[in-house]
């Protein structure tokens, strides 16, 4: 009879936990928390150039309310800013969509500025192995000599693998590893590169391969890191993949599994994992 009642209360946990499945799957895979104030820190190995990530604002752009993702490129030996991008985005239950760019290029020495009457797709939030999407606009080069050149710039982006990484911040499962392969013309201006970017789930950036193949690590971020107890598996996710888990090992006394800390495997580790899924 106990056993029977027992297996009735699992059932039920097992059905609850499918539900919330497919309930919290959009939070445990977003691999671009857009939240303001989130920042992004990182680093090439020999400590010459940073590259900063923050989400400011929110403002308003043609009536709309959008956040600013900005990207400053510093030479630490100097303390001088190379390069500040900056992207006005919304977001929304699927992606995160581009409105505006303005870059600010000491490379050729001037701003070049791009707007998206039709938001354009900046990353979705969930992402797959061959997911594929493009940035297409037409860009408006200002030169610090007061030059003003008509542009076209498409940026192809895919999904063309997934990583574990190590960095100075901690150890990433999973990681999205985004090929971003940029067009630019302009005038006498013709810029063509492949870079890189990797996202960790609930993490975001943190690695990034510019076009001279430099890499930049994750050095430090102000979202929280550090691997959720809950998460037996390891995959930065607690989802079905926990429970099951945990549940192989009813009965046993197995650290990994015993996230309740009482000595052995049971049912409140699984009602503990299913009160945790999409963390």
């Amino acid at each position: 009879m106990e056993r029977r009642m027992f297996l009735c209360w699992l059932k039920t946990v097992l059905v609850l936990v499918f539900v919330c499945s497919f309930a919290f799957t959009a939070a445990a895979q977003n691999y671009y928390p857009a939240d303001v104030g989130n920042t992004w820190v990182l680093e090439d190995a020999d400590v010459e150039e940073r590259r900063t990530y923050s989400l400011e604002g929110p403002e308003t752009i043609s009536g709309t309310e959008v956040i600013t993702l900005k990207i400053e490129i510093e030479e630490l030996s100097t303390g001088e800013l190379v390069d500040t991008d900056k992207y006005f985005l919304t977001v929304g239950t699927e992606a995160i969509k581009l409105h505006r760019t303005v870059f600010e290029e000491a490379a050729i020495g001037g701003t070049v500025t791009a707007d998206f009457p039709t938001p354009a797709t900046f990353f979705p939030l969930h992402l797959a192995l061959g997911d594929k999407w493009q940035i297409v606009a037409d860009a408006e080069v200002k030169l610090n000599l007061g030059l003003e050149i008509g542009g076209k710039s498409t940026t192809h982006l895919e999904v063309v693998g997934f990583e574990d990484l190590e960095t100075p911040a901690g150890t990433f499962h999973n990681c999205a590893k985004v090929e971003l392969a940029l067009t630019f013309s302009a005038g006498f201006i013709n810029v063509e590169s492949t870079t890189y970017q990797w996202l960790a789930p609930d993490v975001g950036p943190v690695q990034y391969q510019d076009s001279d193949g430099l890499i930049f690590k994750l050095v430090n971020t102000n979202l929280p890191t550090e691997p959720d107890p809950h998460d037996v598996n390891a995959d930065r996710a607690v989802d079905i993949l926990d429970l099951t888990f945990v549940a192989a090992r009813l009965g046993e006394m197995d650290a990994e599994a015993d996230v309740t800390g009482d000595g052995i495997v049971n049912i409140l580790d699984l009602v503990r994992i299913a009160q945790n899924f999409g963390n």
